[in-house]
């Protein structure tokens, strides 16, 4: 299988079908008034169309109708259908906002479709404490837990521009590795098709004006769905039994690693509600994105920053690994550098806060006041803006 031809035809593909849709809906949008409009806990200024979720929901279709002429991509049928489930309920969410219940129950019916139809589960720990295969009973609500916790992970992680699109591309190219090194080529595919999808939505997001648009409910749903489909394919086949074997890598630290910066500030955000006696599901200015905002660090170097984070979890994994660590090594090496860069940052700030609030305000002020030239962020503006 020429692996080149489908990166070549997936990415391309996917990058225009986002870059053609992509003005057409902000048009749309806004005519329709589909705008997520600023409030206290949000961060724009203004009213931003939000149905970015459609656009790489096209692009990635149609990098992946691409590829059917050069690898069997059938495979993918449930996936996608489960896709365009999220799809049309973040939607009608971002437009009517539906209850959070049928938020839930329809993520829980998504779960199960892509258990008892797609065959994808969280069967098997492949060693860690001592575990291997799991039975159904165990593995089905374990997996219902664990891909509704994803899905909303990545959609609470949607707070500043740039960060959520950035953080699929760098999580989507980590899997896009581990599918090609055991010959996973519809998965391969859905992964570059979905990076070639992001890029374009990610320099409207970040840089446009008249041309930014949210992905939304929508998109964070959808994406939601594709990443746990590459954790429960990585875990439930046989196949990726070869890479604990050859390379001594836990594959559940390895997924854990991977999306270790939303999940991990999703579970903080979470128990610091239920500490003060408010509901999880309010939504504050409590995530890790707020903080550095408030630090005066910009939209983008935020994004940048913790999908920095992000990526140290994953280089400290794995260099564990390479160093003969267990199975459960590695696990409680991964917990361990997730809450001390999410937990530690957030507390070790808040804090600094407190001992020497003047210099910590001062800090704030030098930042907001000596970020980079903005020629760059004007001429991609302009830019992006005329896609």
């Amino acid at each position: 299988m020429n692996t080149t031809i489908i990166v070549i035809t997936s990415f391309i593909v996917s990058f225009v079908g986002t870059a053609i849709i992509h003005p057409y809906l902000v048009r749309f949008a806004k005519a329709k008034d589909i705008v997520d409009n600023p409030n206290t806990r949000k961060l724009q200024l203004r009213p931003v169309p939000v149905l970015g979720g459609l656009a790489i929901f096209f692009g990635i279709v149609m990098g992946l109708i691409a590829c059917c002429t050069i690898t069997d991509c059938t495979p993918l049928f449930i996936v996608v259908s489960c896709m365009m489930i999220m799809t049309y309920v973040g939607a009608l969410d971002d437009v009517l906002d539906i209850s959070p219940i049928i938020r839930l129950i329809s993520q829980v019916v998504t779960v199960l479709i892509l258990i008892y139809v797609g065959g994808f589960s969280l069967n098997n720990f492949h060693g860690l404490w001592g575990i291997y295969s799991l039975p159904e009973i165990v593995s089905t609500p374990l997996t219902i837990i664990a891909v509704v916790g994803i899905i909303n992970a990545l959609n609470l992680i949607d707070g500043a521009d740039g960060l959520f699109s950035i953080f699929c591309i760098c999580v989507c190219t980590l899997f896009a590795t581990i599918f090609h090194a055991v010959g996973d080529f519809p998965l391969f595919a859905l992964a570059i098709a979905s990076i070639g999808a992001m890029i374009p939505f990610l320099l409207h997001n970040a840089f446009g004006i008249e041309s930014k648009m949210f992905v939304g409910d929508g998109g964070s749903l959808q994406m939601g769905v594709v990443l746990s489909v590459f954790v429960m394919e990585v875990i439930c086949k046989p196949e990726y039994s070869v890479l604990v074997a050859q390379s001594n890598l836990s594959l559940v630290a390895f997924v854990l690693a991977a999306l270790s910066m939303p999940v991990f500030d999703t579970l903080r955000v979470m128990i610091a509600r239920i500490a003060h006696g408010t509901s999880p599901l309010i939504g504050d200015k409590t995530h890790l994105h707020h903080l550095f905002i408030g630090l005066g660090i910009s939209h983008i170097g935020t994004a940048v920053l913790i999908n920095l984070l992000n990526l140290s979890v994953v280089g400290v994994w794995y260099l564990s690994a390479q160093n003969g660590c267990s199975a459960d090594v590695q696990f409680y090496t991964v917990i361990c550098m997730a809450l001390l860069l999410n937990c530690g940052i957030y507390y070790g700030v808040a804090l600094l806060d407190k001992l020497i609030p003047e210099k910590m305000h001062q800090a704030r002020l030098w930042k907001i006041n000596h970020r980079p030239s903005r020629r760059f962020f004007d001429f991609m503006r302009k830019f992006v803006d005329k896609m």
